[in-house]
């Protein structure tokens, strides 16, 4: 795609990701460590008399090394639907693909987890290793309820000798915060002027919704994939991959070994179940999630040059 259609995608994904909105920017190199000056506390002043001696600070400056990480995505557009209405496509990728970025950006930065597998993330350091955690809704109505649990939060910022510079959070957090009363039905917080943004304040500091501060999403349907293998092989095997997992069966395997080795992967395919005959075809299916919310079905791959015997033996996956 042209500058003028990808720039304006890395902006908005920067307005809508809750962390990048409150981070401060510093820019970094793709193939090298960049030395980052972090000050080691504020420097304190003193008084001093016309041409006195000015005091010097007493405070370090150490070094933090960071290193640039690549988030991608690859969206297949068939060749007609290009040429029928290409301005029409960059517009709706323009929509979408800011969001994707933002939601992969903030589940990394605050679980260490990628957001399409729930595997690990790119970073070494994350949200999620501090100790400092309060459970919203464990304090009683009559003890302030959610609010007091929002200010409790604060209190581990300031108590840890760090300013309160905002929050990020699910969009959820928006409803629970209007819907939150006294025991008298007065609402505790006032409701959020531009939530249909992303944008709000909550106690006072800026706060920001994204879908990635949680990575979890409804999934109202089954996400059903069939591997197949044709040719008739006699012998020698497949390799069935997603996420940067893999599992080598044979050409004949049991739905229920190849149901148990993808399973052993653990995260988003530990639900995963696998149907069909031995020797496929295999019906590979995500259930739908009703109770719950998980992050998106990951995409199943398959490497055949290994069966041997029949005619032109091969496997291939496609989504149903």
């Amino acid at each position: 795609m042209p500058p003028t259609i990808t720039g304006p995608i890395f902006n908005k994904a920067v307005e809508q990701s809750a962390v990048m909105s409150l981070a401060r920017r510093v820019p970094l190199s793709v193939n090298a460590q960049t030395a980052i000056p972090v000050p080691m506390d504020i420097p304190t002043a003193d008084w001093v008399a016309e041409g006195g001696v000015k005091p010097a600070a007493q405070v370090g400056v150490g070094v933090k090394l960071m290193t640039g990480k690549k988030v991608a995505l690859l969206v297949p557009v068939s060749d007609e639907v290009v040429m029928s209405n290409p301005g029409g496509l960059y517009e709706q990728l323009q929509q979408d693909l800011p969001t994707a970025i933002a939601r992969a950006f903030d589940y990394a930065a605050i679980a260490g987890k990628s957001i399409r597998t729930g595997g690990a993330g790119p970073f070494a350091d994350y949200l999620a290793l501090t100790p400092n955690t309060v459970a919203l809704g464990t304090t009683a109505q009559g003890s302030g309820g959610i609010y007091a649990d929002l200010v409790t939060a604060v209190g581990k910022v300031v108590d840890n000798n760090y300013d309160m510079t905002g929050w990020a959070a699910d969009p959820r957090l928006q409803v629970d915060a209007m819907l939150a009363t006294d025991t008298q039905g007065r609402p505790l917080l006032n409701t959020p002027a531009n939530a249909a943004d992303n944008q709000s304040s909550l106690l006072g500091w800026p706060a920001y919704f994204n879908k990635g501060v949680s990575g979890r999403y409804w999934r109202a349907g089954d996400s059903v994939q069939t591997l197949t293998i044709t040719g008739t092989p006699t012998g020698g095997g497949i390799v069935i991959g997603s996420g940067g997992n893999s599992l080598q069966v044979a050409y004949n395997a049991a739905a229920s070994t190849v149901q148990t080795g993808i399973q052993a992967w653990g995260g988003i395919y530990a639900a995963v179940t696998v149907s069909g005959s031995a020797g496929g075809p295999y019906t590979i299916t995500f259930p739908a999630i009703t109770s719950n919310v998980a992050p998106e079905a990951a995409p199943f791959t398959v490497i055949s040059n290994s069966l041997t015997g029949g005619t032109n033996p091969k496997a291939t996956i496609a989504s149903t």
